[in-house]
Formats: structure tokens, sequence, C-alpha cells
């Protein structure tokens, strides 16, 4: 029995993915437990450290974060994945060269910066956090030069994570972040005690450690090997003319966040911390249904890029479900902003101004969770034709943008943090429509009737679904009664209505949990009723997909011709 466990175990973990929802599936499951996993981390966080001090520890990020994702995280997605991709296919082991010069060159550029940044940490930090008090900015110099270690460890493991999904194992990738966060929750644990804000920037440094080693097995066993040389062939110049515009694109992302540090820094000592975990709780549904269907897409979009028949059925597909999937969290999170926020981070010295803070944070972001998903396959879509830079140049449009709405909003309107997060929303709308014109226009060719429609029927079952929620809400929660929050409590057939006989008192977790949870299924239910009676075939897909998955296991094997002898190889067979 228990070698039956384990042969069928390491079957799961060294097969391939045979089909994007296949993959789309596995990536969503470890999502999940991955943004879990991370709210965990920022409970554990705010658990032991006060949003004044967390706003020092997210700041230390900024200057690590920027080199890393400027050299490193786009490349992978947009330049590495589709390159390497395509020379596995041709059923020659040069891709494994490509890999290892890839890591090589990225870790001379990294380690390059990294040392330069270090040096000038402290007048850098200056300028980009000028709210903060000297000593404030050196503790976050302090945390920011240990960081950088950590990033260096990521500039490694991205690379086996890019090997991994161009040969669609995504399950070993997509349990690396798990890692990574246990290791931040230990160290905070652990070591905060004793150690302030040192605690976390250890558990860092362990997680990114296990970032690595986690993939590091079944990159071997598939043939990857460090290779201490870098050779310049025409496929690593071709990485390197595909990431040019890619690495410009993130470089101006990074400009935007900076200037969101910048802002915040001037508004409130806590506000990036309330920005901050804001920003974490949106990235749950961007993540799971946009980067999810996206990384599983891409493959598939890049192998089919000839075909316009397929790579069309491919995208909509995708895209469709990805909205579908989205939009009823987007409007969940509107309307459960200050319940979610009291859940998640209501500890004992999370105030409730910090909950109100942060709940106007979330709502702003979930506006635009949708756009953001959206965002993530439409611009793959592009990679997967070689085309990065339109993407990247609609990408440059929309960051400016943000930065100047940034400006607006904080320094003209007078806007809370929140305003910032207002911003980004407006920017990911024209990013993300912007670049679904373009697609349509070059390469789907069809009426924006029929591709629109899909988008107006989970909408209004989202919207129908939203309102439901909204109004059983207000009426079920004590406080809203008694503090009179709601306009249902000024009419005046309500005055001498005897709520406290029907109603929870919120003030406590049990019930505030009931509550929420009650509330959320007959949410679900009014929007699979609304989607049904629109006759979304949207809805169908889904169902079909978890019948195929959960029941039957029914997965497309992937294409003999289509793979590489690799040293060694699994065997690959279908579930």
């Amino acid at each position: 029995m228990l070698k039956k466990i384990f042969e069928r175990g390491k079957k799961i973990v060294l097969e391939p993915q045979g089909s994007v929802l296949s993959a789309a599936t596995i990536i969503m499951v470890m999502i999940i437990a991955s943004r879990i996993l991370g709210l965990v981390r920022q409970r554990t966080l705010a658990h032991f450290f006060t949003p004044d001090d967390l706003s020092l520890f997210f700041a230390a990020f900024r200057l690590p974060d920027l080199i890393f994702e400027v050299l490193v995280f786009g490349t992978f997605a947009s330049a590495f994945i589709p390159v390497f991709s395509k020379s596995i296919k041709k059923g020659n082991g040069h891709a494994w060269e490509i890999a290892a010069s890839v890591l090589n060159i990225g870790l001379l550029l990294f380690a390059f910066f990294a040392i330069l940044m270090s040096i000038f940490a402290d007048p850098i930090y200056s300028i980009l956090s000028p709210g903060y008090t000297p000593m404030e900015r050196e503790k976050i110099v302090g945390i920011a030069r240990i960081l950088f270690a950590a990033q260096g460890l990521f500039v490694v493991s991205y690379v086996l994570t890019g090997v991994l999904e161009s040969l669609r194992h995504f399950l070993v990738p997509s349990l690396a972040p798990l890692f990574y966060n246990l290791g931040i929750i230990l160290g905070t644990i652990l070591f905060s005690k004793d150690h302030h804000l040192m605690g976390p920037t250890i558990g860092v440094v362990v997680g990114a450690l296990s970032h690595f080693l986690v993939q590091l097995p079944v990159a071997v066993k598939l043939g990857f090997r460090f290779r201490f040389r870098i050779k310049i062939d025409d496929e690593v110049k071709t990485i390197g003319k595909l990431a040019l515009p890619r690495l410009l694109e993130v470089g101006f992302l990074q400009i935007s966040k900076i200037v969101e540090l910048f802002f915040s820094s001037l508004l409130s000592k806590a506000s990036y911390a309330y920005f901050t975990f804001g920003n974490t709780l949106q990235l749950l549904p961007v993540g799971l249904f946009g980067t999810s269907i996206a990384k599983a897409a891409l493959p598939t979009l890049a192998r089919d890029a000839d075909d316009i028949e397929k790579f069309r059925k491919t995208l909509l597909s995708s895209l469709n479900q990805l909205i579908f999937l989205a939009l009823p969290v987007s409007v969940f999170l509107i309307v459960f902003r200050v319940p979610v926020i009291r859940l998640v981070y209501g500890t004992e010295i999370f105030s409730w101004k910090a909950t109100v803070q942060t709940g106007y944070v979330l709502s702003a972001f979930a506006v635009g969770v949708v756009f953001q998903a959206a965002t993530s396959l439409l611009s793959r879509a592009f990679y997967a034709q070689n085309n990065t830079k339109t993407p990247v140049l609609i990408s440059i449009i929309s960051i400016t943008a943000i930065v100047i709405l940034d400006f607006i909003f904080i320094n003209v309107f007078k806007f809370d943090v929140w305003g910032l997060a207002m911003a980004y929303t407006i920017g990911c709308i024209f990013q993300s429509t912007t670049l679904f014109f373009l697609l349509n226009k070059k390469y789907l060719k069809m009426s924006y009737k029929i591709l629109l429609k899909p988008f107006f029927k989970s909408l209004t079952a989202s919207a129908t679904s939203g309102l439901v929620m909204f109004f059983i809400l207000k009426i079920f929660d004590r406080s809203v009664w008694v503090k009179r929050l709601s306009f249902l409590t000024q009419l005046e057939s309500t005055k001498n209505l005897p709520f406290e006989k029907f109603v929870l008192d919120t003030r406590y977790t049990v019930n505030l949990l009931i509550l929420t949870g009650v509330v959320s299924l007959i949410g679900v239910v009014v929007y699979i009723i609304t989607s049904a009676i629109l006759r979304s075939d949207e809805l169908g897909i889904f169902l079909n997909i978890l019948k195929r998955t959960l029941v039957k296991r029914d997965i497309t094997p992937i294409p003999q011709k289509e793979t590489e002898t690799l040293a060694p190889t699994p065997t690959e067979t279908t579930n």
C-alpha cells in the first residue's frame, strides 16, 4: 500500500500536465493554498507588529524587489519560456545550455546591482521614503541589505521555475511559494520576540532558500545541470531581444511602486502597511484566476501561435473562464471589505482605524481585479506571438497614467492611501481594454458583440449576487442597526423594529465568520442560478472541468511527437 501511494505521488510530481485546463486546475489549487498561507503570513505579521512597524518592513523590500523584478522576473514570462519551449520541442539537448547561460547572466547582473544598491541604500531610501525619520530609514536599510541575499536565491529559483513550466510541470513550481511563506511565518514566530523586525527578515531568507530547494530535484531529474559558463548563441540573443521591452515595462512598474511608497510615507507612517495589506488580499483572485490560467495557457498559445484558429480558441476560452471566475470574487471583496479585513488582520494591535483604511484600499483595488487578471492572459497572448513590444508599450502608458493619477489623487484631491489603489485600478482598466482591442484587431478579428457577450453575462450575474449579499449583510449585522450605518435604519418603518431578535453580534469573531460564510454561500448560489438563467457557456464549462478533474480524472495526454528525450525521462502517461 505504501509503495503504491509513493509511486502515485511520484507520478503526480514528475508527469507534465497535458492540457491548459488540467494545468490551470493544478495551479489554481496550489495558488489557493499559497495565497491562504500568504494571508496567514500577513496575519502573523499583524499579530507581532503594529502597522507603523510593518510599513518599515514592507518598505525595505522596495530596492531588492526593483533589481530582481527588472533583471529577472519579467524575462521568464515574456522571453525565456517561449524560447526554451520551442528549443525543447525540436528534440535536442541545447535547451539545457540555454537555461544555464541565462542563469549565469542573471546572477552576474543581479550581484553587480545588488552590491551597488547595498552600498548606497541609505541615500536612496532617503529619496524614496522622505516621510520616515532617519532612525526609521536606518532600520529599512538594514533589513534591505539582508533581503538582497534572499532575492539572489530567487534568481536561481526562477530559472528552475521557467524550466519546469516550459516542460508543463506546474505542480512543483506552484508548491515553491508555500515554502517561501512558511519560512516567513516560522521566522516571525521564532525570532521576532528577541530580534524584532529581523525575525521575519530571517524568515524571508529561509523561505527563498526553500523556494529554490523544492524545485531543484525535479529540475535535475528532467535534465537541468548547473554549468558555470555563458554561451551567447542565437537563442540566448533572442531571449535578450524579447526581454528588453519587458524589462523596460517592469522598470516603469517599479517606478510606479516607488511612487506609491513615496506618497504613502508622506501620508502617515502606517499608510504603506494599509496599502500592502489591501494589495495582498486583492492579489488572491488575481493570482488564482489571472496568473494560473495565463501561466497554464502560455505554452499552448506559444505552440499554436501559427495556427490562428487554435490560438483564438485557446485564448477566448481561457479569457471568458477567467472573467467568469474573477468577477464575482471582485464583487465579494467590495461587499465584504470590512468583515474580510477583520477576519484576516483583526488582531489586538490592529485598530479600527487600520481596519477602515485597509478596507478602503481593498475596495479600490477590488474594482480592477478582473482587469488585472485579464491583463496577465492578454499580455501572454502577445508574448506567444513573439510580440513583446505591444503589451510593453501599453503597459508603460498605463503605468505613466497611474503615476500621474497618484500625484493628482494625493496632492490635489487630498485622498487617503486608498487613492493610490484607485489610481492603480484605473490604469489596469485602461491596460486590459486596450490590449483586448489590439488583440482582436490583429489576431482574433471578431465582432465585439460576440466577444463581449460572455463578459456582460458574468457582470450581470455578479452584480445580482453582490446586491443580494449587500442587503442580507446589512439586515443581519447588529452593528449596522446599533450604529445606524445603513439607509435601512433611516426608514421610518424600521425605527421600532426588534432587530436584536434576528441579528448577529459581529463584534464576536464566530458570529462574523458565520454571517460572512452564510451570506457568501447565498451569493454563490445566486451567481450560479443567474448565470444559468442567462445561459452562460462558462458555467457549463466550469462544471464540466470540476466533474472531469474530480470524478473522471480525464486529462488529455501530451502528444509524443512534441516531447524531447530528457535525461533521465519519466514515463509520460495520463492520469
